[in-house]
């Protein structure tokens, strides 16, 4: 007498798709003859398994079997029962998300697409900022001309492989299923060659170095990447080449470090300047196919200008890689302190020092207020104590 499918699968009748799906994945692989050695019961208990779920997973079938039980399915199969003719189809619809690929690769063997490169690109912060043509050496894998590409010797050609007449892939049978595998003998080629080219030993290729012209655009920033589509390592049996792709880091400039599209720069001031307010010459970068590096840029320098205070010249940054735009050149000012000052310099000082009053130095004075009230709290706190 056979077994209630339900019961087969240790389900209940009213079950939805996802939990059938889930106890035929279970037992299914419990049960499997490879995984068992063999075992005759194992085989016959995967059988019934794999009937139950056949009937159970089609929603007609299932109608059937649930008014008329296995007596409803007499017409459906030559057994009485589900039979095993879209066993695949059940295999791939549940383990599917397992093992997808292993039905899947390997179908296609025709020439197959070289392989990416990638190659570091270190450039100056004024290519970065003007765009500039460099060009760079890169080893790639190319297309032996002396076979031009067959890997067999001039005047020969590869031969088809009986092992798998040139599809590259063997099927061979494990309890229900056929799987399939890479070609032993050809390596999944689909082709033999028995007399191999000598330029490049049967591979069909050879590595040497290439010479291109690179496109530097104006506005790259550090890790910027450019590709050249057709560019890297040549395809197998003729197929396309791969693509190169350039990374692009930009060196420590001396003067000069990037925030997004700013540029900013550090700039000493002369005390009697930033006291008296004038002008200094700055540095900035000038763009141009014919750009010669740092030039100089006036700044108006306010009276009484102090350490840290910027000055940011509008459109003097780097440009935008994707609009029109630029960035700012942010100068920051820091004060120089005269230094080896002679006895009459030191007088003069001494003389300004003493003509100086409190609204001459401000921060001076409000610092001082600040720090005599902290005095002033700690000494009462230390007293109380």
């Amino acid at each position: 007498m056979m077994r209630d499918y339900y019961e087969v699968l240790g389900v209940e009748r009213g079950c939805n798709d996802a939990a059938l799906k889930s106890a035929f994945r279970k037992l299914a692989m419990e049960h499997h003859p490879d995984r068992n050695g063999g075992c005759e019961e194992a085989a016959g208990r995967f059988k019934e398994i794999n009937e139950a779920y056949s009937v159970l997973s089609d929603p007609n079938k299932r109608q059937m079997y649930d008014r008329f039980g296995h007596a409803g399915l007499g017409g459906m199969n030559g057994q009485g029962g589900a039979g095993f003719a879209d066993v695949h189809d059940i295999f791939n619809d549940v383990f599917g998300d397992v093992f997808g690929d292993m039905f899947a690769r390997g179908r296609s063997h025709g020439p197959a697409r070289g392989q990416d490169l990638r190659y570091d690109l270190e450039i100056t912060l004024e290519q970065a900022y003007s765009g500039d043509q460099v060009q760079i050496k890169v080893p790639a894998a190319m297309t032996c001309e002396a076979c031009e590409g067959s890997g067999a010797k001039p005047g020969t050609h590869p031969t088809t492989c009986a092992t798998c007449n040139g599809v590259g892939r063997v099927r061979r049978s494990q309890g229900f299923f056929a799987v399939e595998s890479t070609c032993p003998r050809c390596g999944g080629a689909g082709r033999l060659i028995l007399d191999p080219c000598q330029t490049c030993a049967g591979h069909g290729m050879v590595r040497r170095e290439r010479v291109l012209d690179v496109r530097i655009p104006g506005g790259v920033d550090d890790g910027s990447r450019i590709r050249l589509s057709g560019e890297g390592d040549a395809g197998v049996r003729g197929g396309p080449r791969g693509d190169l792709y350039i990374f692009v880091s930009v060196r420590p400039h001396e003067l000069f470090e990037r925030d997004g599209l700013d540029l900013l720069c550090s700039v000493p001031v002369p005390m009697t300047t930033a006291a008296l307010g004038g002008e200094i010459d700055a540095p900035c970068l000038l763009g141009g196919e014919n750009c010669s590096g740092e030039k100089k840029i006036k700044i108006k320098i306010p009276e009484g200008a102090q350490t840290g205070r910027t000055v940011r010249l509008r459109g003097r940054g780097m440009p935008s890689l994707r609009s029109r735009d630029r960035g700012d050149l942010v100068v920051e000012l820091f004060i120089e302190t005269p230094t080896r000052l002679s006895a009459k310099q030191k007088a003069l000082l001494r003389e300004l020092e003493a003509c100086c009053s409190e609204q001459h130095n401000p921060r001076s004075t409000g610092f001082l207020k600040k720090a005599r009230r902290f005095w002033n709290e700690v000494t009462g706190t230390e007293a109380q104590a």
